[in-house]
């Protein structure tokens, strides 16, 4: 296998037998850190963390040390020149100039795939806002298969912050793609976002069933909001969900994921409610729940309150071995897109990456998620709103770099009949012309206003009307 100059941008960059060969390395690796040593000499790895870091960064760090190689530094927005305005492709140019490898961290979602198109080294995504972390699925997934031998049929849940933890975003993907059936515990109002629910039913199969708050559930553990099955599983969820839920717990969870709410990201309604309101604790008492009894504890860190100290002791901890295997994990990573390392790659079932039609015209709407990299001032300039156009009833677009979804009210053709001005007319989302529109010609708009100021005109297809 060579991963040389390849990016790592999201977890889908990487194939299911890539990344068990990047497993094997590790082990490898794990065996005589020592040994490695010199793998990496003279190439230099830019360690660019625009938003705090410790286990991350300094693994990276250590990891590149411990091959041989050195690192170049920028760890604070306000000393670069990213403060005076500097674009994060100028940045990406010139960084790439400087080092043979980037692995960079910012708060917008989608910087790091920006950082990829521009510097012409390969880049490492070390967590972009609420978007993805793929190298703390890495450790992760890892750490599972250490303890367990397999993925494939292991129930993973998954508690705490769903909506901004960026970890569990590439963890679930990771997850579904490896066989694993999924229980979503998530705090009040953290719920996982819709965009990453319908990314996972229609690019890896399975179903997520919605589950039913049960009247039973211990007041101290947060209720179950949804399952993912995979499609290997011999069963459905059907109907009954609260029976299917015991079903499921029956044979016990086998890892639990926990993470800390993400109060960085929280809007001011959240972080009100967060202050008013009780994040549920992992301690001995929830483990001794006939679900948790053989559970794996996981946790990404840093944690607040979320973990009690008390579960450290337990033998069925593993957020300190996560930590510390984060080390030879990015070694391999590291000396496999760098190109000093090789190897085969086993033969495994991969889901095929979805080819969708892509939604790129000069009349576009814009992303509607506020921390997308592609409506930032400084990014404008140059960057221009690029969607995957993943279904059409609703008519659904994904941003290419944050991979949010949403849905225009509104589309028009640009191969309005010859141009001329009175046959330029949009009509409703929701009328069939989404059907007969060819993507290529197909042009979206949020609000009516948007249209109009596009020149168009609302045609009887308007307001609902088929």
């Amino acid at each position: 296998m060579n991963l040389a100059g390849r990016n790592l941008v999201t977890i889908d960059d990487l194939s299911n037998g890539e990344i068990m060969a990047l497993f094997s390395l590790t082990d490898e690796m794990s065996a005589d850190m020592k040994g490695q040593f010199g793998l990496c000499q003279g190439r230099v790895m830019a360690s660019l963390f625009f938003e705090p870091s410790t286990r991350t960064r300094l693994s990276f760090e250590t990891a590149m040390h411990r091959l041989g190689g050195s690192v170049i530094t920028a760890s604070d927005v306000g000393a670069s020149s990213l403060a005076k305005g500097e674009s994060i492709a100028d940045t990406a140019r010139i960084v790439g100039s400087y080092a043979d490898i980037i692995v960079i961290r910012h708060p917008w979602e989608g910087a790091a795939r920006v950082v990829a198109d521009y510097a012409g080294i390969p880049v490492i995504n070390a967590g972009d806002g609420g978007h993805q972390h793929p190298t703390q699925t890495l450790c992760d997934l890892y750490t599972i298969f250490k303890e367990r031998q397999t993925i494939k049929g292991l129930k993973i849940a998954i508690w705490g912050d769903l909506k901004y933890g960026r970890t569990t975003h590439s963890l679930i993907f990771a997850l579904a793609r490896f066989g694993a059936d999924i229980l979503f515990y998530p705090s009040p109002g953290l719920e996982v976002p819709q965009h990453i629910i319908d990314k996972l039913t229609t690019e890896y199969g399975g179903e997520v069933e919605r589950v039913a708050p049960s009247d039973s559930a211990d007041r101290d553990l947060l209720p179950m909001d949804a399952i993912y099955t995979t499609p290997s599983s011999p069963h459905q969820l059907a109907m009954m969900p609260d029976i299917s839920v015991q079903v499921e717990l029956q044979e016990g969870v086998d890892a639990l994921y926990v993470t800390r709410p993400q109060k960085e990201r929280f809007t001011a309604g959240e972080e009100a409610k967060s202050a008013g309101g009780k994040y549920p604790v992992v301690d001995k008492k929830l483990l001794r729940a006939k679900a948790f009894r053989k559970t794996l504890v996981m946790h990404p860190l840093p944690r607040v309150d979320e973990l009690a100290y008390e579960v450290d002791a337990d033998e069925r901890s593993m957020y300190f071995k996560q930590a510390a295997r984060g080390v030879p994990v990015r070694m391999a990573l590291l000396a496999l897109l760098l190109g000093t390392r090789e190897l085969s790659i086993p033969g495994m079932d991969s889901p095929a990456p979805m080819e969708y039609p892509v939604y790129h015209h000069e009349i576009s709407p814009r992303c509607p998620n506020p921390r997308c990299v592609s409506i930032q001032s400084t990014e404008t300039k140059y960057l221009k709103s690029e969607f995957k156009i993943v279904k059409t009833r609703p008519l659904t677009l994904r941003c290419v770099y944050c991979e949010h979804g949403f849905e225009p009210k509104f589309v028009a053709s640009a191969d309005w009949h010859e141009h001329k001005i009175d046959t330029r007319k949009y009509h409703s989302a929701d009328s069939h012309w989404v059907t007969t529109i060819r993507p290529e010609n197909l042009i979206a708009f949020n609000t009516e206003e948007e249209a109009q100021a596009h020149g168009f005109k609302p045609s009887h297809f308007t307001g609902g009307h088929h």
